[in-house]
């Protein structure tokens, strides 16, 4: 059975800093991407970062560019979202996402239970 399972979301001042994780178990992910979302109160799910374990490669979404870095430990199929610089913009619940080759905005094969960060003022 495959889960993700988030962690690390909780309440923090605007400006402070967090870091989400998400750990990947029950299948091998190799040709995999995967990523971030968030949907805060009253709005769409959003896109907010990605990576890809064939290549490494990472792409972000414009409102968190500069402010958000997403890594990954292939040894422990995890992937971090560290995020500077909150504002209240980003409070919101943050899923973790997997989809064979590419993330896409909302038919990925796996998605996690979410995590809430709130980013008081």
């Amino acid at each position: 059975q495959v889960q993700l399972v988030e962690s690390g979301g909780r309440l923090v001042q605007a400006g402070g800093s967090l870091r989400l994780s998400c750990a990947a178990s029950g299948r091998t992910f190799s040709y995999y991407a995967m990523g971030w979302f968030r949907q805060a109160p009253g709005k769409a799910r959003e896109f907010i970062a990605e990576i890809r374990w064939s290549g490494g490669s990472t792409y972000y979404a414009n409102s968190v560019k500069g402010r958000f870095t997403i890594t990954g430990d292939n040894s422990k199929n995890t992937i971090y979202l560290q995020m500077n610089s909150l504002t209240p913009e980003d409070t919101a619940v943050y899923y973790c996402a997997a989809n064979r080759g590419f993330l896409h905005t909302s038919e990925n094969e796996y998605w996690g239970q979410g995590t809430q960060v709130t980013v008081s003022s």
